[in-house]
């Protein structure tokens, strides 16, 4: 089997997640500067066996689209001219920086650590793949 691999795209940086090879564990991978997201994306899809590319997908507490949403639009459907043969998903966002932080919380990082930014976008990818994950097994 091949990888999903998950972003969480944001203006500044952007959180990627991954599956191991069967995918049933879902595992923070790193956070990059979005505007070398293109970059990653190319050299990580040749190296790594990826099927299905899941991308988070921000919306207001009434379902509209939030300020960002046409701008990862754009980016999803360049990604599915630039790899025709991947799946690329959409996943509701909505809560994802929320339940990071406190994930961070519940796992004992320090108040220091916790301001990590880059952290918490990477713990968000993850929690948008493992929501995937769940609902692809239901």
């Amino acid at each position: 089997m091949a990888r999903i691999l998950s972003i969480d795209y944001g203006k500044k940086r952007t959180g990627i997640a991954v599956t191991d090879e069967l995918q049933m564990i879902a595992s923070g991978l790193t956070t990059v500067s979005t505007r070398d997201l293109q970059k990653f994306l190319e050299d990580y899809l040749q190296k790594e066996n990826v099927e299905t590319i899941v991308i988070g997908e921000p919306k207001q507490m009434d379902y509209t689209a939030s300020e960002l949403g046409s701008v990862i639009d754009a980016f999803a459907k360049a990604l599915q001219l630039k790899y025709p043969n991947l799946v690329i998903e959409r996943v509701d966002e909505r809560f994802t920086s929320k339940m990071a932080f406190q994930t961070m919380i519940d796992s004992g990082l320090k108040k220091k650590q916790r301001r990590n930014k880059a952290l918490v976008d990477e713990i968000a990818a993850t929690i948008i793949l493992q929501s995937y994950l769940d609902r692809k097994r239901i």
